[in-house]
């Protein structure tokens, strides 16, 4: 669940803010014109395409785009954040969304700390968080924005 979601906040920035320039031909790109190369990329919204918002589709072109050039740990983890993000529902997606902006919210520092804190737990094992856990539910980073 926290790796799924935090594995949604970047892929929320790309899908959450409308590009400052304007839409071309490719943000209108039905899934059907797309190429192979692009395709393969973005495989896990297939499904969805064609219902993206012109300003999603475009971010997601830019990732496309952008994909060879990345080095092996970096397409991994756009393969897993898209696999991610097509999983969500509409409500786990929106509430990542707004997660994602109340991140950008805080001051460098706190967000910093936050991913410390964040990459701190990470490095636990499974029993260490069950421990820190106890009966309540996995933390999230989130729980540090006051919610």
């Amino acid at each position: 669940m926290v790796r799924k979601f935090f594995a949604a906040l970047m892929l929320a920035s790309a899908m959450s803010a409308p590009l400052a320039h304007a839409e071309g031909p490719a943000s209108s790109a039905t899934w059907a014109q797309l190429n192979g190369d692009q395709k393969q990329v973005l495989a896990p919204l297939a499904a969805e395409w064609d219902a993206l918002r012109p300003w999603q589709r475009e971010k997601m072109l830019d990732i496309a785009r952008d994909y060879p050039r990345m080095n092996p740990q970096q397409q991994d983890r756009v393969r897993r954040r898209l696999d991610n993000w097509s999983r969500m529902t509409p409500y786990e997606r929106e509430n990542a969304r707004k997660k994602y902006q109340q991140f950008n919210t805080l001051s460098p520092e706190k967000q910093e700390e936050l991913r410390a804190k964040w990459r701190e737990y990470q490095r636990l094992s499974e029993t260490e968080r069950e421990k820190l856990r106890g009966n309540r539910p996995e933390p999230t980073p989130e729980d540090d924005l006051g919610n």
